[in-house]
């Protein structure tokens, strides 16, 4: 049975693909299978994952997007790159704006990625979606498309506070789109626990949040080892095993497997 997860918030910086790369990877290494797909135009996943010139791969989420909207087969086994540390990829690039621009006109245009996976499903434990910062038409498949979304938000008050507009997309899609829809909980990242700041505003999240959405209870360290990986195209796991981010993500996935 694959598990859907839509990694989600509206504000960029927050720590979304770090989450995704790591959160993909530790499965992946315990043997399960785990598709992440870049669902940002920017690319920040598969550059992440060593693809430094994602506007020069002609397959990518784009492409497999355009095929199911003009109903072809979609051409998933020229698009899946496999990663070195054992997870599949479908990379994006900037054609992916043009496509959400063009998503507009199509009839049934929130489940085009549904349509999608349903193609791929039954091939892999785990499927992750790195979404764009915004909430537009792309991260709206992807929530239409998920079993769960995993909040990542940063242990400072304005990302905090930026997060009620993004529950209040998860409830419409929730009860127009996709009813099985559930929260996977929030992610503190980047927390500084050597101030008290951080530590408040911790408690904020949990106090406001944790009845109703779920807080994990690992916490993602503030750690300039984890802000390098993205430049060396590996996970956490590989590039500073034994350091505080490898051991929460670490935590984090065992987490996340037990939610089932």
């Amino acid at each position: 049975m694959c598990k859907v997860i839509a990694i989600a918030n509206q504000k960029g910086g927050v720590g979304k693909t770090i989450t995704t790369v790591n959160l993909g990877i530790g499965p992946a290494s315990a043997g399960k299978k785990v598709l992440l797909i870049d669902g940002d135009p920017q690319g920040s996943l598969t550059i992440s994952l060593g693809y430094r010139e994602p506007d020069r791969l002609e397959f990518t989420i784009a492409s497999l997007l355009s095929e199911i909207m003009e109903e072809q087969k979609p051409s998933v086994s020229k698009t899946i790159i496999h990663h070195e540390e054992g997870v599949d990829l479908i990379p994006a690039n900037i054609e992916l704006s043009a496509l959400e621009i063009n998503l507009v006109n199509v009839m049934s245009r929130e489940v085009m990625l549904r349509s999608l996976l349903e193609t791929i499903k039954s091939e892999y434990d785990y499927i992750i979606i790195d979404c764009m910062p915004s909430l537009g038409m792309l991260t709206i498949n992807a929530l239409a498309c998920a079993d769960s979304v995993l909040i990542p938000v940063q242990a400072a008050y304005l990302p905090v506070k930026g997060l009620e507009q993004l529950i209040k997309t998860i409830g419409r899609v929730q009860r127009r789109l996709n009813k099985k829809l559930s929260m996977e909980g929030i992610l503190l990242t980047m927390v500084d626990s050597r101030t008290n700041y951080a530590k408040d505003i911790s408690q904020l999240v949990v106090d406001t949040y944790s009845d109703q959405l779920g807080v994990f209870a690992t916490l993602i360290p503030l750690s300039v080892r984890a802000a390098e990986i993205s430049a060396e195209g590996s996970s956490i796991y590989q590039y500073d095993p034994k350091g505080k981010a490898a051991t929460a993500y670490r935590t984090l996935t065992e987490e996340v497997i037990s939610h089932g």
